[in-house]
């Protein structure tokens, strides 16, 4: 049995389905990402969880149980969210203890729980001083420190590292994978971050409008996405319009509109004639001198239009016959020049046959 089950979720706001017939399994211990643009209905559905706002249809189980009418306070559930909201006139340790203290518990307990909390989150020494005097991503783990004290079964995280920078929530989300890990504790994860749920997740739900597009490990999402939206949102693509011309067991022959014929993995769905967009990531795509000798059956001869330099890789886009655009991924890590191609020049660009996937209209 799942730990929380949410049968036929849908909230409105009079016209507007801000989640519609949700359906979502999660397991004991997951770290689990809902994912998706602003107003696709993951924090109302996270709100739904914990309480604070209740479906106008479905059922939300936890351990089998109806909870659907229960408070929030009672849930055995705990929110962190972005903004920290811990109390400034008390200190690290105070704060910790705070939802031990509305609850009654003896002082000698409270004392000791806090101090395991503040040791699972490594702030030990930190216990004494006050929020204005440690730093965000301090403050970000006395909220987790408070979140956890109270051993709920599932913590619900709602943009947590939203207020962070670049450095720094980079780091947040190794110390929030080691935590999960250590605690053992269920996550429920929102964010709007593709790399970040990528990064953090066993399985995410990826959103749009109110319903889930696909549930599925960070890999499979990644490579095997379901349909044309999951592709784009999730990191970058190239999404080419696509006319399916011959199946067999292992491929597919498809023709690119303004370019010409390819060879695809298999699609189990997928029909002579059927019409569809074809997703090749960029980093499956690489791009040599024109003249270069090559052995990959797709493969095409274009002029560089466009570069992006970031450092570690260069993006380059590459103009083809018919005037399509094609984004190809370049690691800077060989000597000489960062920049290996310019725009203007003739290149060629190629891909395996079993790379990209057909995506049915």
């Amino acid at each position: 049995m799942a730990l929380l089950e949410l049968r036929n979720i849908t909230r409105r706001f009079g016209e507007l389905r801000a989640v519609d017939d949700v359906n979502i399994a999660i397991e004991a211990g997951e770290f689990f990402t809902l994912l998706g643009p602003s107003g696709c209905g993951k924090t109302t559905l996270l709100r739904m969880i914990a309480g604070f706002d209740r479906p106008d249809a479905g059922s939300i189980l936890l351990d089998g149980r109806d909870i659907g009418e229960m408070p929030p306070e009672k849930r055995p559930v705990h929110t962190v969210f972005q903004s920290y909201a811990l109390f400034p006139h008390m200190t690290v340790a105070q704060n910790v203890a705070f939802p031990l203290r509305m609850a009654g518990k003896p002082a000698v307990e409270i004392a000791t729980r806090v101090a395991e909390a503040l040791e699972q989150v490594h702030l030990e020494e930190l216990a004494q001083r006050y929020p204005d005097e440690v730093s965000g991503g301090q403050k970000q783990r006395v909220a987790l420190a408070r979140a956890l004290v109270n051993r709920p079964r599932m913590l619900l995280l709602d943009e947590p590292l939203g207020a962070l920078d670049a450095k720094l929530r980079e780091r947040m989300q190794i110390e929030l994978i080691a935590l999960q890990r250590e605690v053992g504790i269920t996550f429920v994860f929102v964010t709007h971050s593709q790399p970040e749920a990528l990064a953090l997740s066993h399985r995410i739900a990826v959103m749009n409008d109110g319903r889930i597009e696909q549930i599925d490990t960070p890999s499979r999402l990644y490579g095997f996405p379901r349909n044309r939206f999951v592709a784009d949102f999730i990191g970058n693509c190239n999404l080419l319009g696509a006319t399916v011309v011959e199946t067999t067991a292992h491929e597919l022959t498809l023709d690119l509109r303004s370019l010409g014929r390819v060879v695809a993995p298999a699609a189990g769905n997928a029909r002579v004639g059927q019409q569809g967009a074809f997703a090749l990531r960029p980093e499956q795509v690489r791009i040599t001198p024109a003249a270069a000798a090559h052995e990959l059956r797709n493969h095409f001869v274009g002029k560089v239009h466009d570069l992006l330099y970031v450092g570690d890789v260069t993006t380059y886009v590459v103009e083809l016959p018919g005037g399509l655009r094609l984004e190809a991924l370049l690691a800077n890590s060989a000597p000489g020049r960062a920049r290996v191609f310019e725009i203007g020049e003739t290149v060629r660009v190629a891909w395996r046959h079993d790379a990209g996937s057909f995506l049915p209209e």
